[in-house]
């Protein structure tokens, strides 16, 4: 058994604690965030931590021995639900606290941007070239400095949009994310490209969604401009005559409860769900406190830990359409011949994690603790405040992609392996969950949460520094993914069904 001080126990009813440095005894060594037992754990037995179940013995493992991969298996968790047995506590636990600012863009339909952009969005494949092609040479040309309210011209390219089925849960998808780009509160304008004869048609866009931010809507099709490099040209032209218009707005202070922050996480490891992942959590209170909203996502990344949100369903609707999505997600899994503990990555085993019950109880403590007062499709606009929750794959590029096209106009991610992720056109702020990560990536990491464990920063204060962060890059501090500019290729709207 390592020395005490290297284990931290996170609950008296664990089985299991976590080491907080590397240990090598011998021929055994182990680095920091994965587990050892506290006790004998007979073979079948459950293994426990966070005081929840996350997986089974599958040979007898004796007291100080390594708890990982090959004596630890996913097995079936709880499902006998207790719908809002926890929702006045949830209730009680909102934050009282005083309504912060930001400087963001008000726009004329009464939505606030953290950032303000031109947006060319292909409509199929077929016209991802030419869209790229025009912001790049857009971009270079030097025009952009003579507009300094405007953050820049991004191309939402993408892989799909034709040989589709024209209705059903991808084509669904696909519409949400277009049309949630192009009427973002961080989008100025935007110009749709489409080829001309693809199933995803502007046209069934606009009368699906009539005019929620259409005053901002502009489209093209190369077929019917005469070819690429006319559409091209077309495109700068038509991007050049916007940018006056889009420049002609001012940042302005504004209440923090216009604010929807997106909570992502990615390359987790064994400190995820007890530095960055809690104190998201606590900023996510705070701001809920504050009148805002925080949109959490990846259904396969709660799965196990759904009844810790379905305890604090604001409604039995709610919880409904939470389990149902559950539901879903089985099926699709087995359907397509996977299962759900097919995440964690081997990067996140190697940092620790073991099962995706394990993984799941560490991501849904972004949520925070208030009451889950929604539940909504993938790319569906959020229009409930407070504590929501948005059906997505655990795929980071696809589940922010979804959460910006929802609404979110900043985007929250925690990682303890490294990721360098960005997004656009809503700015990621990236916070690692330990210290030798924050040292090892310092151009990619906004903030460190290794110091709860390293140096006893509580949980509360890490939540107020993550939420004054999130604060000032909502008036316009650059983060460090945005810095290098991050976000042109994670645009990835979320696939489903048969490519014919």
């Amino acid at each position: 058994m390592p020395e005490p001080s290297n284990l931290l126990v996170l609950n008296a009813a664990d089985n299991v604690g976590v080491l907080t440095a590397r240990v090598e005894t011998g021929e055994i060594r182990l680095s920091a965030g994965h587990k050892i037992a506290r006790s004998p754990i007979p073979r079948g037995a459950e293994i426990v931590k966070f005081g929840q179940v996350i997986g089974y013995a599958t040979a007898d493992i004796p007291a100080g021995a390594h708890v990982h991969v090959h004596n630890c298996a996913f097995g079936a968790h709880d499902q006998n639900y207790h719908i809002g047995v926890d929702l006045a506590a949830a209730r009680a636990a909102i934050p009282r606290v005083e309504t912060g600012t930001f400087d963001g863009y008000r726009r004329p339909g009464g939505q606030v941007g953290t950032r303000n952009m031109i947006a060319v969005c292909a409509t199929v494949n077929c016209s991802a070239t030419v869209i790229r092609r025009a912001a790049e040479e857009v971009t270079r040309s030097g025009i952009l400095a003579d507009y300094p309210n405007v953050d820049g011209v991004v191309a939402f390219a993408h892989g799909t949009g034709c040989g589709m089925a024209p209705d059903g849960p991808g084509f669904a998808n696909l519409q949400r994310v277009l049309w949630g780009h192009a009427t973002h509160p961080n989008t100025g304008a935007a110009v749709f490209v489409g080829l001309g004869c693809e199933v995803m048609q502007m046209a069934r866009m606009k009368a699906q969604f009539g005019s929620d931010g259409a005053e901002r809507f502009h489209g093209l099709t190369i077929q019917d401009t005469g070819g690429t490099t006319k559409t091209i040209a077309r495109i700068v032209d038509q991007v050049r005559e916007l940018l006056p218009a889009v420049n002609d707005i001012e940042r302005e202070p504004v209440p923090a409860s216009e604010l929807m922050l997106a909570l992502q996480c990615g390359g987790s490891d064994g400190f995820s769900g007890i530095t960055a992942n809690p104190a998201l959590g606590a900023a996510s209170d705070l701001l809920v406190g504050m009148g805002g909203t925080v949109v959490l996502a990846e259904t396969s990344e709660i799965y196990g830990a759904e009844q810790l949100l379905l305890r604090r369903a604001a409604s039995p609707d709610v919880a409904e359409k939470l389990i149902e999505r559950i539901r879903w997600w089985e099926h699709y899994c087995e359907i397509n011949g996977g299962s759900m503990d097919n995440n964690p990555s081997p990067g996140n085993k190697a940092g620790g994690l073991t099962t995706i019950l394990e993984k799941s109880l560490g991501a849904a403590a972004k949520g925070g603790t208030t009451p889950l007062t929604d539940v909504v499709q993938y790319a569906e606009k959020v229009r409930t405040k407070g504590f929501v929750f948005m059906d997505s794959p655990g795929y980071d590029p696809a589940s922010v992609t979804g959460q910006i096209a929802s609404g979110c106009q900043v985007v929250t991610f925690t990682t303890g392996r490294g990721s360098a992720f960005g997004s656009k056109p809503a700015p990621t702020i990236k916070l690692a969950t330990n210290d030798r990560l924050y040292a090892s990536m310092p151009d990619d990491m906004d903030i460190n949460c290794g110091d709860i464990v390293s140096k006893g920063v509580s949980i509360e204060d890490k939540g107020r520094e993550i939420l004054d962060k999130v604060l000032r890059v909502a008036s316009g501090e650059k983060s460090k993914s945005e810095a290098l500019g991050l976000g042109d290729n994670e645009f990835v709207p979320w696939q489903i069904g048969a490519v014919m």
